[in-house]
């Protein structure tokens, strides 16, 4: 992943959570207090010496993923010592564990799933977190004990489904192979949560 055209569909892909959550998941998002702090990242547990967030993050197009998590306080889950010192890979991983899990919840909700199961939750969020943390370890060659402890749960929620979250778990599974072309192309015609939930409401009738 090291061409400028493997980085320029990376940074179209960030753009792309980005959009999505400003368009169609913070006008829905339900404030809710933060969580506990999550596991010590590798520089400040076990491991040290990995590559650091204050030398891969700023003036990247991935800080715009550690702002996008901050916006789902329930979800994000970061290091106890949380500074510019900890492992840049393992706060890519958190931070995308929180978008996708914030993500399932409010799509939950704006579809009105009677009682949508914490471990879905859980689920789309540590697989976004081996995605999504997987691409950013390759592209900047920084591996990371923790990611390689980190597998991809099944079955995943798919776009019928969940089509925000399911079509960002989608595309960052390869997202080289399958950036070119969105999985939930209808998606660029809604302009928000109920223009999903209409569209889906239509699908699955027929009508």
């Amino acid at each position: 992943m090291s061409s400028a055209a493997d980085a320029l569909t990376i940074h179209q892909l960030l753009g792309r959570i980005m959009y999505f959550h400003v368009l169609f998941i913070e006008p829905a998002h339900r404030p809710s207090p933060p969580p506990g702090p999550g596991p010590a990242c590798c520089n400040h547990g076990a491991s040290f010496g990995r590559r650091t967030a204050d030398e891969l993050l700023p003036d990247s197009a991935w800080s715009g993923l550690a702002e996008v998590a901050t916006t789902v306080p329930a979800h994000h889950q970061r290091c106890p010592k949380v500074a510019g010192s900890c492992c840049a890979t393992c706060c890519v991983s958190a931070a995308a564990a929180a978008v996708a899990a914030g993500w399932a919840e409010t799509e939950c909700r704006g579809y009105r799933w009677a009682d949508p199961a914490e471990t879905l939750f859980r689920t789309c969020g540590r697989a976004a977190a081996a995605r999504l943390g997987r691409v950013f370890a390759a592209q900047h060659a920084a591996p990371c004990p923790a990611l390689d402890q980190l597998t991809v749960p099944e079955p995943l929620p798919g776009v019928d489904e969940l089509p925000l979250t399911g079509e960002l778990l989608v595309l960052w599974a390869n997202p080289i192979a399958t950036a070119r072309q969105p999985v939930a192309s209808w998606l660029n015609h809604c302009t928000g949560l109920n223009d999903v939930r209409r569209v889906l409401e239509t699908r699955r009738s027929g009508s």
